[in-house]
């Protein structure tokens, strides 16, 4: 198997490298191809796929909303955007919801608030801290907030208005920002998902906080990836005992219907007023019954408990499949969202896992990610190492 296979068809934009496979139905964490070999799934769709394929209750209750309205724009209410802001603003101790399709259209909407916080206080042309090696998309603001040069290449001119700062420096951040009157936040990934595994350290998101409360600028933490109970938390920055003032959502929050979603604090919540911001698609009645019955779901099987107990299972074996291997650099992440670092390009990874029945994917070119549905078994845990660690030596020993 190559590890890029050809377009599937001339009449599709040329824009994945993809692996030669597709994939038709799954049950659980399993899915399977059109030609009928089966996957254990590592990687949920990119940390979407909540509560894996097919699952008994969360399919009866999407087709029962198809049968009555998919779709009515926001012209009107939408009781089902009610139900889903009052539970996320309950579960993130925040008090409004705007609710759109993509992480992508998620931090853009937090740019466009920390924008408008900004000229609303007299700020001529706001800043936004943002760090190194973060993903928050691919629009080209979120581009130009995204710390990765590779994906930014051809798409310039970048737009301008970000301050970039390394991880886990509250000196630097201060440096960076010192006497400037026109930062209006601080913007970043409680776990970097794209920039390969990397974690905010607990102690170092207090320190933002406070800064952020003493300069008074928005603390905006993009839980896209890292949130929807991945850490065992239903956000990642809960590890730390802190609320943000704004924060993105998508991915995990509607099981595979597409949906985002941006929660504000009291600082944020009224800073958009009607006709500043809107959308189409977003928060139609599918994708609301999509991330209300996710998180009911999710607290009825106690989700994140068990997420807490696998997620640490995993990463314990993973650690101890490859203590003392040379080329292995770290294991690291929290809850089921977890990256094993090489010291190499591990692109080959990806083909030889598929190859043996594991779908997984390779971030910031040498670390193999591990983002799988939240109701992975420890038996399920334990085969992902069964069938990784024998790929990862061998491609090792090359």
């Amino acid at each position: 198997m190559s590890a890029v296979a050809e377009p599937t068809s001339p009449h599709v934009m040329n824009t994945y490298g993809r692996l030669p496979i597709a994939l038709s139905h799954g049950q659980g964490c399993r899915v399977w191809d059109t030609n009928g070999k089966a996957y254990l799934d590592g990687l949920g769709g990119i940390a979407v796929n909540t509560l894996g394929h097919n699952h008994p209750q969360l399919v009866p209750a999407l087709q029962d909303q198809l049968t009555k309205i998919i779709h009515s724009s926001n012209y009107y209410h939408v009781p089902g955007q009610e139900i889903l802001a009052k539970k996320l603003t309950e579960l993130s101790g925040m008090t409004n919801a705007f609710f759109c399709c993509t992480g992508l259209e998620a931090n853009e909407a937090a740019i466009k608030l920390a924008r408008k916080f900004g000229h609303d206080k007299g700020i001529e042309k706001p800043q936004i801290v943002v760090y190194e090696k973060a993903f928050h998309g691919r629009s080209i603001a979120t581009l130009s907030a995204t710390g990765n040069p590779k994906i930014q290449a051809g798409f310039g001119p970048l737009v301008e208005g970000f301050i970039r700062v390394p991880l886990n420096d509250i000196e630097a951040l201060k440096k960076a920002t010192e006497g400037n009157p026109n930062v209006v936040a601080v913007f970043f990934e409680t776990i970097q998902g794209e920039g390969g595994i990397n974690p905010m350290r607990w102690d170092y998101l207090k320190q933002v906080r406070a800064l952020c409360d003493q300069q008074d600028w928005l603390m905006m933490i993009d839980e896209v990836q890292c949130g929807m109970g991945r850490t065992g938390k239903w956000f990642a920055h809960q590890w730390a005992g802190i609320v943000p003032d704004v924060m993105p959502l998508a991915k995990g929050l509607g099981s595979g219907v597409p949906i985002g979603a941006v929660v504000a604090g009291p600082r944020a919540a009224n800073i958009f007023q009607p006709g500043n911001h809107g959308t189409t698609f977003g928060g139609n009645p599918l994708a609301m019954r999509a991330g209300i019955e996710t998180i009911r779901i999710m607290e009825e099987q106690k989700l994140l408990a068990h997420v807490d107990k696998v997620g640490t299972h995993l990463k314990s074996a993973l650690q101890a499949a490859f203590e003392g291997v040379a080329g292995v650099k770290e294991v690291r992440g929290q809850g089921l969202m977890l990256g094993i670092e090489l010291d190499r390009p591990a692109g080959a990874i990806l083909a030889r896992a598929c190859d043996a029945g594991l779908l997984l994917s390779v971030t910031a070119d040498s670390v193999i990610r591990l983002v799988p549905p939240l109701i992975l078994s420890v038996a399920e845990a334990d085969e992902i190492v069964a069938i990784l660690a024998p790929i990862v030596k061998a491609f090792l020993a090359e």
